[in-house]
């Protein structure tokens, strides 16, 4: 157990990876990646690509009770901040094709005897903790504007709360409190993930390096978010089976995309 770490790698300290500036065409480059690594390897993703649309059915269905219902766009658009973490399997994939490895699934199976594993894990609460202050907020925001409001069904409830005296508060303040919290997860996380497979640098090293990269390459980091968010309104608008398609696509891009941005581990 002496070799139990978190926030930082084995060694015990904050590392500092090098990190370099990129352009948008850069950006673009990374997302051209992903999609030739879902052209070349499709079968690989049946079970990561299946959980994000079966879990984003299961979330509706669980809301289809009138009182749960002012959750349902919550819990739908929630889902850009879990992103990172779902596609875990598909940044090892990259990874491993990049390297000229076997990138079969068992090895994204065999993630779970990597000695970043509690980092990952430690950045997966990060983003699960947003995710959660994200329902709470909006909960709050629909009791403040719209209070107790009983609806037949799912379009009732939606014509009343839309044409509701206070709906344009809540869409306004509900989008705003959602950027902010889409877009600190897009800060600490933009290289987080693939860098932890990449190396065994921790929890802290991993934010503190997304940090770096963002404000070092702030226009290029906010096209890749409106890309994320783009393509994931995109996918919830075919209610959610477009995800199957763009969520491993964004996976795998991410890699390459950290690629660019961190000068990767000389091991």
């Amino acid at each position: 157990m002496s070799n139990f770490h978190v926030m930082t790698g084995s060694a015990g300290i904050l590392e500092r990876p090098d990190i370099r500036r990129i352009s948008v065409d850069d950006v673009f480059d990374a997302l051209r990646a992903g999609i030739e690594d879902f052209r070349q390897q499709p079968s690989h993703y049946a079970f990561v690509c299946l959980v994000y649309p079966i879990a984003g059915a299961i979330m509706i269905a669980w809301s289809a009770g009138v009182e749960l219902l002012p959750m349902v766009y919550p819990l739908m658009s929630g889902f850009a901040l879990l992103g990172p973490l779902l596609a875990v399997g598909l940044m090892e994939i990259s990874r491993r094709r990049e390297r000229g490895e076997d990138s079969s699934w068992s090895h994204v199976i065999a993630l779970r005897k990597s000695p970043a594993l509690p980092s990952l894990l430690m950045m997966s609460l990060y983003l699960l903790m947003l995710f959660v202050v994200w329902l709470i907020a909006a909960q709050a925001l629909y009791v403040h504007f719209i209070g107790d409001y009983p609806a037949p069904g799912f379009m009732g409830f939606a014509r009343g709360v839309l044409s509701h005296p206070n709906a344009m508060g809540l869409i306004v303040w509900g989008n705003l409190i959602g950027f902010a919290l889409a877009l600190i997860a897009l800060v600490i996380s933009i290289v987080a993930f693939p860098l932890l497979l990449d190396r065994d640098a921790g929890a802290a090293t991993a934010v503190h390096t997304s940090v770096r990269v963002s404000m070092l390459n702030p226009v290029p980091v906010a096209v890749w978010g409106l890309i994320v968010a783009a393509s994931l309104a995109v996918g919830m608008a075919t209610m959610m089976v477009g995800l199957v398609v763009i969520m491993p696509i964004l996976g795998h891009a991410t890699w390459y995309l950290y690629r660019k941005l961190v000068v990767s581990s000389p091991r």
